[in-house]
C-alpha cells in the first residue's frame, strides 16, 4: 500500500477532522505541510499536530512542500482561488464541502480539473457518518421495495462564528449539502425539480438563512421533504424512508425497519462511524482512484449534482417558484 505525503491548506477548526482521521492510518498518509495566511493560526495548528513544514503563501506551499496530494479546508468563498493554482500544479485535491458555493463555479472547477487531468474529490463524510451508505445498501437489496418518499428533519440550535456569519448562504450550505448528497446516494437517482422556502431567525447572528423547508422530486418518482433549522431550542435529526413494503427510521447511529402492523422494529442495523473516520475514508477513495485510474465515487464531477440541488434550492427560495433541473 503506497504512502502519500499530504499538505493541508487552511488551519481552521475543520482540519481537526483530517488530522485525527489521518493519524489512525500512518501507513497510508503523512501530513507534512500546512498552509495558512494567518501565522498565529498556522503555528497553533501545526504545533498541535506536529506538522514540520509551515507556509503562509500558497505559491511557496506548492513549490516547496514536496507533497503528493493537497487537502483544501479554506472558507468556501475562496475555493476557486485556492483550487486553481493547485490544479494547475498537477496536485490531486481533497476538498471540504461544499466544494463551491455556486453551481457555475463548481462546474468551472470541475472543468479545470478535467483539462489538467487532475482528480478532485469532495469530503462528503456524512455519507458514512450519517447512515446514508448503509441505507443505500438496504434499499438496493429490495428490503423495503421501491422508495416512494423520504421525510427528513434536522433541527437544532447553532450559532456559528467567523467568516460564515457574512455568507448569504448559510444553513443549507452548511448542512443541506450533506443531506442533498445523502438523498442522491440512497436513491441512486437525480433530482428533476426543487421547491424551497427559507427564513432567517433573529435568534441567530448571521447574514444568511437559518431555517428552510425543501421538497425535491427525483427521476425515480421519489419525493423528499426536508426541514432544516439552526434556530430551534429542541434538537431532532430523523429520517424516515418509506418504501412500498417497509419503512426505515433512522438517526445517526441506528436504522430500524418497520413492516405493516409492527409496533416494534422487525430488524435493526447499527451505524457508528465518526466524522474523522469517514473523512479518512473519503480521502482514501481519492488515493485509490490515483492508483486504479477509476473515478472516485466522491469526485467533483459527481458532486456537481449535489451542488446543483443546493443551488436550485436557493434559486427557488429567491424567485418563489419550482426550479426544474
Amino acid at each position: 500500500m503506497k504512502k502519500y505525503k499530504v499538505g493541508i491548506v487552511g488551519a481552521g477548526g475543520v482540519t481537526d477532522l483530517h488530522f485525527i482521521g489521518y493519524q489512525e492510518h500512518p501507513q497510508r498518509i503523512e501530513v507534512v505541510a500546512l498552509c495558512d495566511p494567518n501565522p498565529d493560526a498556522l503555528q497553533a495548528r501545526a504545533d498541535k499536530y506536529g506538522v514540520p513544514q509551515r507556509f503562509t503563501k500558497l505559491g511557496d506551499f506548492i513549490r516547496n512542500s514536496g507533497i503528493d496530494v493537497a487537502v483544501v479546508c479554506t472558507p468556501s468563498p475562496i475555493r476557486k482561488q485556492v483550487l486553481f493554482p493547485l490544479i494547475e500544479a498537477g496536485l490531486p485535491v481533497f476538498v471540504e464541502k461544499p466544494f463551491s458555493d455556486s453551481l457555475a463555479e463548481a462546474a468551472e472547477i470541475t472543468e479545470k480539473a478535467k483539462r489538467h487531468g487532475v482528480p478532485v474529490s469532495v469530503n462528503q463524510n456524512f455519507r458514512r457518518h450519517f447512515p446514508f451508505e448503509l441505507i443505500r445498501s438496504i434499499v438496493a437489496e429490495g428490503t423495503i421495495g421501491h422508495v416512494t418518499s423520504i421525510l427528513f428533519t434536522n433541527i437544532f440550535f447553532r450559532q456559528d462564528a467567523g467568516w460564515r456569519l457574512e455568507c448569504e448562504r448559510h444553513a443549507l450550505s452548511v448542512m443541506g449539502i450533506h443531506w442533498f448528497d445523502g438523498f442522491r446516494r440512497i436513491l441512486g437517482s437525480e433530482a428533476i425539480s426543487v421547491v424551497c422556502q427559507n427564513r432567517s431567525s433573529s435568534a441567530i447572528n448571521c447574514a444568511g438563512e437559518t431555517d428552510a423547508a425543501v421538497q425535491v422530486v427525483f427521476e425515480n418518482n421519489t419525493v423528499v421533504t426536508y426541514i432544516q433549522s439552526f434556530s430551534s431550542a429542541f434538537s431532532k435529526s430523523e429520517m424516515i424512508v418509506i418504501g412500498e413494503t417497509g419503512t426505515l427510521v433512522t438517526g445517526y447511529g441506528k436504522v430500524d425497519l418497520y413492516r405493516k402492523g409492527d409496533q416494534e422494529p422487525s430488524q435493526s442495523w447499527e451505524n457508528h462511524v465518526s466524522r474523522e473516520t469517514a473523512t479518512f475514508e473519503g480521502m482514501n477513495q481519492l488515493l485509490v482512484s490515483l492508483e486504479t485510474g477509476r473515478e472516485a465515487a466522491n469526485s467533483s464531477r459527481d458532486n456537481l449534482k449535489t451542488v446543483e440541488l443546493l443551488d436550485a434550492a436557493y434559486f427557488s427560495a429567491k424567485e418563489q417558484r419550482i426550479v426544474r433541473l
